[in-house]
């Protein structure tokens, strides 16, 4: 696709080394700790975040500079030491939220804005890092080979029925790490290991390829039930080659209803912020992130890249309501994040990938 072509490569030509980055953000003149501006180090892809920072800097005269890349800032931050010019780290995943807390690059934020507006359940207990939109990770199922409510759960995809019908990227991904995570928070070490060993039997061929991937082989015939993220969905129909697949498959909120497991809701994960240990604008970086939570920026957001906004009472895009409302797993992602690194070895244990 020539925009997803185009953004990686608009992406790769603004990942910079530390001196290139630092060269960026002060090319204007004059100390950079006095500058009105903000520095900003984003895993999320421009067209997401740009028309929030046009926003901000319309508002309030604060200067945003990004710096996009897919993989590698926060190495660079840990490099950069107390000379990184990083005010803020976007991310997504609880993984990458936890992991750059883990690393050491990152501060506690105290500000009463942030707890009023983002549930407990999707900040750090400890403020460093701080959910900004929701997207669900959901089961995809043929409309042509499997009957509405034929599935209804994330346990019940073990049933013999579906057999060599189910589809899924690789059990290290981020995303599967973490609703493995929730299994293991719900059920216990062992029955989620049992859970994924009976995924693993009823796979329809080895993990590969990503979320877009798994719904286009649900659409093409390769097998009947996919597991993928509601963003993605959004993607794939934004865009014509891609929406033929998508319109094959009927999404299906898991364990929305009954007792116990069975009704605590769907699997969710984040993008969030946090802000750098070293930011050299701590004041600015703080206001962005105040706005990033604010009624505007949030549904702004929320129409952007059609997912769940953090705050609640802010709408949803007209796609994201046609997908109809679901109860969301309420446990924590603190929490689940916990159970992260076990569930990387249960993959590996069980041989899941091979």
């Amino acid at each position: 696709m020539k925009k997803a072509a185009g953004i990686r490569t608009a992406m790769r030509s603004l990942v910079m080394g530390a001196a290139g980055a630092a060269a960026l953000f002060t090319s204007s003149g004059g100390s950079a700790a006095l500058a009105q501006e903000v520095n900003v180090y984003s895993y999320r892809q421009p067209y997401l975040v740009e028309p929030l920072f046009a926003k901000f800097t319309e508002q309030t005269g604060v200067k945003v500079n990004v710096v996009f890349a897919e993989k590698g800032l926060d190495e660079r931050i840990v490099a950069e030491g107390e000379n990184s010019p990083a005010d803020v780290i976007l991310t997504t995943d609880i993984a990458r939220l936890t992991g750059i807390v883990e690393k050491g690059i990152t501060q506690p934020v105290e500000a009463p804005a942030l707890e009023e507006n983002i549930p407990a359940g999707y900040r750090d207990p400890d403020n460093h890092w701080f959910g900004l939109t929701v997207r669900s990770r959901v089961v995809y199922a043929s409309k042509e080979r499997v009957a509405e409510g034929e599935v209804t759960t994330y346990e019940a995809l073990t049933d013999e029925k579906w057999k060599g019908r189910i589809c899924v990227r690789s059990g290290t991904n981020n995303y599967n790490i973490a609703l493995l995570s929730s299994m293991i928070a719900h059920h216990g070490e062992q029955a989620a290991k049992d859970w994924l060993i009976g995924i693993k039997e009823n796979l329809a061929r080895k993990p590969q390829g990503n979320d877009r991937a798994q719904i286009k082989a649900v659409a093409q015939g390769e097998c009947d039930i996919a597991i993928g993220n509601t963003y993605y969905y959004a993607v794939m129909l934004n865009d014509p080659e891609q929406r033929p697949a998508a319109e094959a498959v009927r999404m299906v909120f898991p364990n929305q209803s009954g007792d116990g497991p069975a009704g605590r809701g769907a699997h969710v994960n984040l993008s969030g912020m946090a802000m750098a240990k070293h930011a050299p604008h701590r004041d600015n970086a703080e206001k962005l992130m105040l706005f990033l939570v604010s009624d505007e920026a949030q549904h702004i957001y929320a129409e952007v890249n059609n997912e769940y906004p953090v705050k609640p009472g802010v709408a949803w895009s007209e796609m994201v309501k046609g997908w109809g409302e679901f109860k969301a797993d309420p446990l924590p992602l603190s929490e689940i994040a916990r159970h992260r690194r076990r569930a990387i070895e249960i993959v590996n244990e069980t041989g899941f990938n091979d």
